[in-house]
């Protein structure tokens, strides 16, 4: 696709996301540090287990930088279990915090005066925050104009072929920084549609013929029966046979595949390969 094109799908992807979910008021919080507490415990695991534990903090008045600082390691593990991996992510958050004081001695608008890649640079250097959980805080709690990728922005895009399935994090984030405009709104709000999309349609199992995107760069007709990736090129097309033998067992075990419709047994190249491998 040319970058017009890109850029035209894009957008048309928002448009018909937005008009499905509506607006999604996110990220939830009271504070900027709230954000970045929530940034750092939603790490592998739901947003409602995350909820949780903010309100135990909040209960016991800890939800700021100098009460994070103070409270032993221990005790902030126990208030923060229902977000799972409590023990990680208490180190996690200690980690934040130092950070936090040495370099900005706790002061969040000194923080927000910081140059945008030069405090990301940072933010990567903290022990246990990954490229998504320092985009998260530089997008939401400072409102620097990052896109935030996360699991479900890597699925949707490569099942309607924007991306290969190698796509890194960098290669993926720059499809949007390169052909959209850098708007924080706009950005937080698209990230929060796509995982609005994520959790209603396009699941490990998905919903594709009542997903509002299923028009866009897919097929239902033709797409992969593992990954569900659009097969848009027929030179991709391979017919799974391990599948198509099995159907053809139970329906009955003398009918030839040959006579079967092999529309639901396509298998994509990618996915031919991993079998293959795995043999």
């Amino acid at each position: 696709m040319t970058n017009r094109k890109i850029k035209a799908s894009l957008l048309q992807i928002y448009q018909k996301l937005f008009k499905e979910f509506g607006p999604q008021h996110w990220w939830p919080a009271e504070t900027k540090f709230e954000v970045i507490v929530g940034a750092i415990l939603t790490q592998n695991t739901s947003w409602g287990n995350v909820e949780k534990a903010i309100g135990f903090l909040k209960s016991h008045r800890l939800l700021s930088a100098c009460a994070l600082r103070d409270i032993p390691i221990a005790q902030l593990a126990g208030l923060i279990k229902p977000a799972g991996y409590f023990n990680v992510k208490a180190r996690r958050l200690k980690n934040f915090i130092q950070f936090f004081f040495d370099e900005y001695q706790g002061n969040m608008q000194a923080m927000g005066k910081e140059d945008r890649d030069s405090l990301r640079q940072k933010l990567l250097g903290v022990s246990g925050i990954g490229p998504e959980t320092a985009d998260s805080i530089l997008l939401y709690a400072l409102e620097k104009p990052v896109f935030v990728v996360d699991a479900y922005t890597k699925r949707f895009l490569y099942r309607h072929n924007f991306i290969h399935h190698e796509a890194n994090y960098q290669e993926i984030q720059k499809l949007f920084t390169t052909h959209l405009n850098r708007d924080v709104l706009f950005f937080g709000e698209y990230h929060a549609l796509i995982v609005a999309l994520g959790k209603n349609y396009c699941k490990p199992t998905p919903l594709c013929e009542s997903c509002p995107l299923n028009r866009i760069h897919y097929s239902l007709s033709f797409k992969c029966g593992l990954c569900h990736r659009a097969l848009l090129d027929k030179q991709e097309r391979m017919v799974d046979k391990v599948g198509l033998q099995k159907a053809a067992n139970m329906i009955d075990p003398s009918i030839r595949t040959t006579d079967m419709s092999v529309g639901p047994y396509l298998i994509c190249l990618d996915c031919h390969r991993q079998r293959h491998s795995q043999r």
